[in-house]
C-alpha cells in the first residue's frame, strides 16, 4: 500500500519545515482582511506559524507577518492566536 504524502510547510519565524497540521495559517484575504485560517482553505496570501507562544511573541516583536502579508497586523490577531493555543486548537 502506498503511503500518503504529508504536506510540509515552513514557519516564517523559525524557518523550519513542519507538517501542515502542526502550524497555524494567517491569511490576508483579497479584501485585505487578516484572518486565522484553521482549516487551511481560505483564499488569499498565507503565512504559517508554529503553534508556540514564543514563536507568536517573536512574530509580533519583529513584525515578520507584516512583511510576508504586506499589511499591518492588528494586535487582536496575536491575542486570538494565544487564546487558540491555550484552548489547544
Amino acid at each position: 500500500m502506498k503511503q500518503k504524502k504529508i504536506p510540509m510547510r515552513t514557519c516564517v519565524v523559525t524557518k523550519e519545515k513542519y507538517p501542515k497540521m502542526e502550524l497555524i495559517r494567517i491569511v490576508r484575504t483579497p479584501s485585505n482582511e487578516i484572518v486565522i485560517d484553521l482549516k487551511g482553505k481560505t483564499n488569499g496570501r498565507g503565512a504559517y506559524l508554529k503553534k508556540d507562544k514564543a514563536v507568536f511573541e517573536k512574530a509580533k516583536k519583529t513584525k515578520i507577518l507584516n512583511k510576508y502579508l504586506e499589511v499591518e497586523i492588528p494586535d487582536e490577531i496575536f491575542i486570538e492566536l494565544n487564546n487558540l493555543l491555550e484552548r489547544g486548537e
